[in-house]
């Protein structure tokens, strides 16, 4: 098996109407929506993924939209802040997109790096920060290019009820390497060029809810079947408990829920999204996993009616 987990595998969150979601994360953001398919689990629910040009694992931020949901509390036992990297010298180009959708920022300064800090529609907390690392994104919308579009995740802040239980698996298990400490955050770095910084909070932050706003887990990267199944032994011999394997259609997955109470998964890179459709038609119509294509008829006349569209800001 791999002795590190490479890094971050996809992130994925509650937010509400899905049609705002789209807005955002594709006409505002710039991502591409790679994937529009149901939750499994609920499948009156959207699953909606969005990252790169083919959905590369490392830029993979997820949605299930509860459309009348109520609104959650970011806390304790979630991912507290999901950070974009975005090319050297493109910070400027993002303030003034984000001023002129009306989208309020704030800049700080984190391991000398500088980040721009606002809100998704829904309360989810996001940040861009310029990194080398990493390849340019070839997803093209709007005024977005290759040089300003976002590459996929620099990482992710957790927010955990017991942080150095958190840590000690990040470093002592899934062999990621502490590289600084810096106020009440603990920086920690896995192998991948993309979603490979992890930061933890190691002050309490109050529990946090799920719903609307909050993240509902962080998935790492397996590197196959073979492999995910090394990692589920030795997450076990660390006794926690692992979830059977999922078939999640694009990526097979295992879940655990850590001591400081956030929701882990272990996602496959293998097979990804172009098993059901075309890498150039990827997200254009709705997927359904086998067991749920006798109810086609009916979820698509119960699920809203979604698109990726220019925003007035943009024409």
């Amino acid at each position: 098996m791999a002795n590190k987990i490479s890094g971050i595998h996809h992130i994925t969150a509650i937010v509400g109407d899905a049609q705002q979601n789209v807005d955002f994360y594709a006409g505002v953001l710039g991502l591409r929506l790679t994937k529009k398919t149901i939750n499994f689990d609920d499948p009156g629910t959207y699953h909606l993924y969005f990252g790169n040009s083919e959905g590369a694992p490392g830029t993979i931020m997820t949605f299930f939209p509860w459309g009348n949901a109520y609104r959650g509390r970011v806390g304790d036992g979630q991912v507290g802040v999901t950070a974009f990297a975005v090319p050297p010298n493109s910070l400027e180009f993002w303030k003034k997109r984000l001023t002129k959708f009306g989208i309020p920022f704030i800049e700080n300064e984190k391991f000398n790096e500088k980040y721009i800090g606002f809100e998704d529609p829904h309360g989810l907390l996001l940040e861009l920060v310029e990194r080398s690392e990493g390849e340019n994104s070839s997803w093209d919308f709007g005024e977005i290019t290759g040089e300003t579009a976002i590459k996929g995740f620099a990482g992710a802040l957790l927010f955990s009820a017991n942080a150095e239980k958190t840590w000690e698996l990040l470093e002592s298990v899934m062999g990621l390497e502490k590289v600084g400490e810096e106020g009440n955050i603990i920086r920690f770095k896995s192998t991948a060029e993309i979603g490979n910084i992890i930061d933890v909070m190691t002050e309490r932050q109050g529990t946090g809810q799920m719903g609307v706003g909050t993240v509902h887990h962080i998935a790492w990267r397996a590197e196959d079947d073979a492999d995910q199944l090394d990692w589920k032994e030795k997450i076990e011999n660390w006794r926690l408990g692992v979830t059977p394997v999922q078939d999640r259609n694009y990526f097979n997955s295992i879940y655990f829920r850590e001591y400081g109470d956030i929701l882990f998964e272990i996602a496959t890179d293998p097979p990804g999204f172009a098993v059901d459709e075309p890498v150039e038609s990827l997200g254009q119509e709705l997927k359904l996993p086998p067991q749920y294509e006798q109810y086609r008829k009916r979820l698509s006349q119960e699920l809203p009616p979604l698109r990726v569209r220019t925003l007035d800001e943009d024409k």
